[in-house]
């Protein structure tokens, strides 16, 4: 007698349509629940406006406002991608020489270390001093907060090849680049786009603590605003558009890993129908 079909397959193994629309839809299904309980609450218990404004009062606020968020919130992209591209322009030639050289590390890795256990906070109103009041301090605190988990999981990836691999390379007359291109990076690819994808979310919260000290413009110099006139719809709409714009970077960083790792983080199902 066979055995009954799964209704949750197809295609030799390949999950339904109704179990990716539930995979992919999960979260915001939860996020949607969340926000119907945060409303029902609002208004059941009648939580002043000032206190907790419900889910349609911020949305309100920002759909009567969208050019003041939208100026914003562009300031405060600039400054993390700026902040995103130095990191990644200087951690991962520090995690190479890293990798490569013991003298390099037992050199730089104390001082990076080192440079972590100073309060980003701390530093900023330095950096004021410094450079001014422009854009350029709140890209290098974005930097000084984003690049350390690129160095460290850089480095992690390029250490993480078989030495078998290695062995063979050079058995087979690989220079020292050739190895580099052809084993150590491709090894080293998903390690590195977990640092991007942590460093891209620091990146976000370095912006708005540069913003924080001193600007005129931006999503954290926003958030003071609010924050100074108790204006809780307008904190909680800056929160909201801040929170999306972190997301989306992310959700960035992670398609550009899919197109160039596509065989990484793959369901096996996806890979043996590829196969």
């Amino acid at each position: 007698m066979a055995a009954p079909a799964d209704p949750g397959a197809e295609d030799g193994g390949r999950p339904g349509v109704a179990a990716r629309l539930l995979e992919h839809g999960a979260p915001w299904l939860l996020i949607l629940a969340l926000l119907v309980l945060w409303e029902g609450a609002a208004r059941a218990f009648a939580i002043p406006q000032w206190l907790l404004p419900a889910p349609s009062v911020v949305a309100a606020e920002i759909a009567n406002q969208p050019g003041l968020f939208a100026r914003h919130a562009m300031v405060t992209a600039g400054e993390v991608v700026l902040g995103f591209l130095l990191s990644v322009a200087v951690g991962i030639p520090l995690a190479v020489g890293i990798a490569y050289s013991r003298v390099f590390e037992r050199t730089l890795y104390p001082l990076l270390v080192a440079s972590q256990a100073v309060p980003k906070v701390a530093i900023a109103p330095l950096l004021i001093v410094w450079f001014g009041f422009g854009t350029l301090p709140k890209v290098l605190v974005a930097f000084l907060i984003a690049f350390f988990p690129i160095v460290i999981d850089t480095v992690v990836g390029l250490r993480s090849v078989e030495p078998e691999m290695l062995h063979l390379g050079r058995s087979m007359g690989a220079s020292r680049w050739q190895m580099f291109r052809k084993i150590r990076l491709p090894k080293a690819l998903p390690s590195i786009f977990a640092g991007l994808k942590v460093a891209i979310t620091l990146a976000v919260v370095g912006a708005i603590v540069g913003e924080f000290v001193a600007a005129d413009r931006g999503l954290g110099y926003l958030l003071m605003i609010a924050s100074g006139e108790m204006n809780s719809k307008l904190l909680f709409a800056a929160i909201v558009v801040l929170t999306a714009l972190g997301v989306a970077f992310f959700l960035l960083v992670e398609a550009i890993e899919r197109w160039a790792i596509p065989w990484h983080g793959r369901p096996d199902h996806e890979l043996n129908a590829t196969a």
